[in-house]
């Protein structure tokens, strides 16, 4: 079953969304604003978002810029009244996949939908490091049969730490490649650094999380010893 979010500040018109694509067996949850999307987005691994454009506290494209900063590449259809070549191209410059004007006909939205799931579902990539594996498509991490309970956030940490094989990785660089320019303050770092490494503890990962004093952190093999 596809998994989405909705990110629209109409109620009645999300409300008319949600109800027709769990119709169509498509889970959607509802965000009213840009700034609700990414806390929602941060805590469930969603395989598309639909945004839309004009929104109070954060708007779509700022919202989709923010998540393609931060790395998180889940597939975008937005939802715009403004259907000029110039709204269209700014919205895919800001990170969209797709483009849909309002009014829309319902059955034409389900089919956007389903053809971007189609099209991220066969785009698998994976990473691996000891026996931990990520599914870059999915945003799934696994060791063995386990499968490791992650935020998007705390996935890219991860992701960003395995690419890496062993080597340091600067808290800077973590920031950077997670946040972007919108970083938080350090103690969120703090919070995911804990996460991961309670997540790999449990799961009996072979790679071990190591924190290096006033460098950063990386991923070493658990038998790996001292030189």
């Amino acid at each position: 079953m596809i998994n989405v979010l909705l990110v629209e500040d109409d109620i009645d018109l999300a409300t008319t969304i949600v109800d027709y694509l769990e119709i169509e067996s498509i889970e959607c949850d509802h965000a009213s604003n840009g700034v609700m999307g990414l806390n929602l987005i941060e805590r469930n691994p969603y395989q598309m978002i639909i945004l839309d454009v004009n929104m109070p506290k954060m708007d779509g494209l700022t919202m989709c810029k923010t998540l393609r900063e931060r790395g998180i590449d889940i597939p975008v259809l937005m939802l715009t009244a403004r259907d000029s070549l110039d709204n269209k191209l700014e919205g895919f410059a800001a990170g969209s996949d797709d483009y849909l004007v309002k009014p829309f006909a319902m059955k034409e939205l389900v089919a956007r939908v389903q053809v971007l799931a189609k099209r991220k579902s066969g785009e698998v990539k994976r990473l691996t490091f000891a026996n931990l594996t990520l599914n870059l498509t999915a945003h799934t991490a696994t060791v063995a049969a386990y499968s490791l309970k992650l935020s998007p956030i705390t996935f890219k940490l991860l992701e960003v730490l395995v690419r890496e094989q062993q080597k340091p990785v600067t808290r800077q660089v973590i920031m950077q490649a997670i946040w972007g320019d919108d970083q938080p303050d350090s103690n969120s770092l703090k919070v995911h650094i804990h996460h991961l490494r309670k997540q790999l503890e449990q799961a009996h990962c072979q790679a071990v999380l190591e924190t290096i004093p006033s460098v950063g952190f990386r991923l070493k093999l658990k038998n790996e010893t001292q030189a």
